[in-house]
């Protein structure tokens, strides 16, 4: 039996490892609003495998190799009056001095892109999953120039929130050389150059952040790998009900232990007990998917001193058996410097394969990220610096 935290006070009633925040000056916060961070899902909201669809069918449904071949769906080319409106809304918000922690989509007022980014939140959350604009003129613009617009097109998407517990909401995903191999419960993955998740999974490369829409803005590329991927998690649940519907049922039981990696409040548990598939309570009752391997791969120090359980030989047969499916019915593309990636983190897995950064003096393979979602530990308020590269490691 897992070993348990005391709840405070103040949460008794609610589901466990929701965290207790003490009185907090809201002013430290863009609009006052504070996320409550990550937290385990309500035990009576959790539906059983049977109540899930036995086939989804329509515009989040795809596969890979078809989608390959019609580019023109999912890839925006920036026009020149698209760039020209982005560049005068990005120096008009430089102008103003508003801390970029504060940009949203009122101070950042793009009324001919917004259009645009209307339709593509629609694709993303509602269809395809995903979407890729091209042509940001990262080096003519510079890194600071290009990380405003970044935020500014994210803010029209949704609310920016933190992505770990230093409170950025503008994240860097580059080579920090951190020691995955022997530190994994205190490293994310995307602070190394390793394939997500390379040699502690088979074939392990898909996974979904923890938020509802992750952002990526290329800013420099490695001196080979790092493609991107992205699969249709609906069309992937289609084939484990069709396949082995043994292995979806387990995936859609609250069985899985996801490690929190110390970003937690007083009041949470290190880990966060889920499924890997949900089917949303009410509403249009949609299937969604959080996962990333290297999360239930990191709590060995855990289930060694028999806090949580280990993982079974079932889960792990269904983990392979997951990434297979994934790399069956997604695809991998290239990116160049100025493209901008948005992916539903709800309805489709993403992924990254291995990367070699270039010599000096050419700079290392860089992305900035942002998240409509979020961490947030303690009252930690939030932050953005597109100049220095941190997070990802203790």
């Amino acid at each position: 039996m897992a070993a348990t935290l005391d709840v405070a006070p103040g949460l008794r009633g609610l589901p466990r490892g929701l965290p207790y925040h003490q009185p907090v000056d809201r002013k430290a916060f863009p609009d006052g609003l504070r996320t409550s961070g990550q937290h385990p899902p309500i035990e009576s909201q959790i539906r059983p495998f049977d109540a899930f669809p036995t086939e989804i069918t329509g515009p989040t449904v795809w596969e890979g190799r078809d989608i390959a071949a019609r580019q023109g769906e999912w890839v925006h080319r920036w026009t020149d009056g698209e760039l020209n409106e982005l560049l005068q809304a990005v120096d008009a918000f430089t102008i103003s001095g508003i801390p970029l922690i504060n940009i949203n989509k009122h101070n950042f007022s793009i009324p001919n892109v917004t259009r645009t980014l209307q339709a593509v939140r629609h694709d993303i959350l509602n269809g395809r999953g995903f979407v890729l604009f091209r042509g940001l003129p990262v080096e003519a613009w510079g890194r600071q120039k290009a990380a405003i617009a970044m935020m500014g097109i994210s803010a029209h998407l949704g609310y920016l929130l933190s992505q770990n517990k230093l409170g950025q909401v503008l994240g860097h995903v580059t080579n920090l050389e951190a020691d995955y191999k022997n530190s994994l419960d205190k490293v994310k993955i995307a602070a190394t150059n390793a394939a997500l998740a390379l040699t502690l999974l088979p074939l392990s490369l898909h996974h979904t952040d923890e938020a509802d829409i992750v952002g990526l803005l290329f800013c420099a590329p490695g001196e080979s790998g790092g493609a991107s991927g992205c699969a249709s998690a609906h069309t992937v649940w289609n084939a484990l009900v069709r396949e082995r519907p043994d292995v979806a049922k387990l995936l859609a039981s609250p069985v899985w232990y996801c490690d929190r990696k110390g970003e937690i409040t007083a009041g949470q548990e290190p880990w966060i007990k889920v499924p890997v598939f949900y089917l949303e309570p009410g509403g249009q009752e949609r299937v969604y998917v959080k996962w990333d391997p290297y999360f239930v791969k990191s709590l060995t120090r855990y289930s060694d001193k028999g806090l949580i359980p280990a993982l079974s030989p079932q889960q792990l047969e269904a983990m392979d058996i997951l990434e297979k499916t994934c790399a069956r019915y997604g695809f991998e593309y290239t990116c160049e410097v100025g493209d901008v990636q948005f992916v539903s983190c709800c309805q489709t897995f993403h992924s990254r394969t291995a990367f070699v950064d270039a010599l000096p003096p050419k700079p290392p393979r860089h992305l900035l990220r942002t998240w409509r979602g979020g961490i947030q530990v303690d009252s930690t308020p939030p932050t953005a610096n597109p100049l220095v590269a941190s997070g990802g490691t203790d």
